[in-house]
């Protein structure tokens, strides 16, 4: 992650639509299948507000990062358990330990997301399971996924087979954030053609516009929920052990 990539993070993930969604979907996929008490991993820890959320929720929560801006920020955040590793090593933590882990638009960056999951698999208990998020359609794999750091985007089969072959049962895999899709196929189509770089910032958007895709994204998360999303500009996995 770029250095000014997570200082946007920090600024906005308190408020802006697309990180509050993508953590009340976490959460309520959370809540619906692993629910606390237990530890909770995540990978990846951004600007820590999720971790904060998920022990809101009553879970023992660890968090896990390659950078060590990131891990100081969580500290001073007030999470004492969040430690420098690479998610590709094993996991410092003991087989069949772990009640949830938490992966948002993390596996993307990875060379080696099967390896990953699999260390996920290992520290999982029974019945314990993982709720992550990826980026959709390779087709529109551009610029802005090269400077976010992305090695791919997703179908909902290639993530399917990953998590199948780290040893993990599916429970779902749906789309989600179906409501942005236009815009972002036309806005990524016009990058490519005008030759455009897309940049790494979130594009900013006004209080009433951000309050109104944050009442898509309930509606959207209501249905999904319930019946799944087939289209989407990401997907959403639930695995379990």
């Amino acid at each position: 992650m770029e250095q000014s990539h997570f200082e946007d993070l920090i600024h906005l993930e308190d408020t802006y639509w697309w990180h509050v969604a993508k953590r009340q979907l976490a959460t309520r996929l959370l809540q619906g299948r692993f629910p606390a008490p237990g530890r909770l991993v995540e990978g990846g820890v951004g600007s820590a507000r999720n971790l904060l959320e998920f022990r809101d929720l009553g879970y023992e929560v660890t968090g896990f990062d390659v950078m060590p801006e990131v891990v100081e920020h969580a500290r001073q955040r007030g999470l004492n358990d969040v430690r420098l590793h690479d998610l590709s090593e094993p996991w410092p933590l003991a087989p069949d330990s772990v009640r949830a882990v938490v992966l948002l638009d993390v596996l993307e960056h990875l060379d080696n997301p099967v390896q990953v999951l699999r260390n996920v698999s290992r520290i999982l208990q029974p019945g314990g399971g993982v709720v992550l998020t990826v980026p959709a359609y390779p087709l529109l794999y551009s610029s802005w996924d090269e400077r976010l750091g992305h090695r791919r985007r997703y179908t909902s089969r290639v993530l399917r087979a990953q998590a199948t072959e780290a040893g993990l049962k599916v429970e779902r895999i749906t789309h989600w954030n179906s409501f942005t899709l236009p815009a972002a196929c036309l806005v990524r189509g016009m990058d490519r053609v005008l030759g455009r770089d897309a940049g790494s910032q979130f594009p900013r958007v006004s209080p009433a516009v951000n309050s109104a895709l944050l009442g898509c994204a309930a509606l959207e998360r209501g249905w999904l929920t319930r019946l799944g999303v087939p289209f989407g500009l990401s997907i959403v996995g639930v695995f379990s052990k």
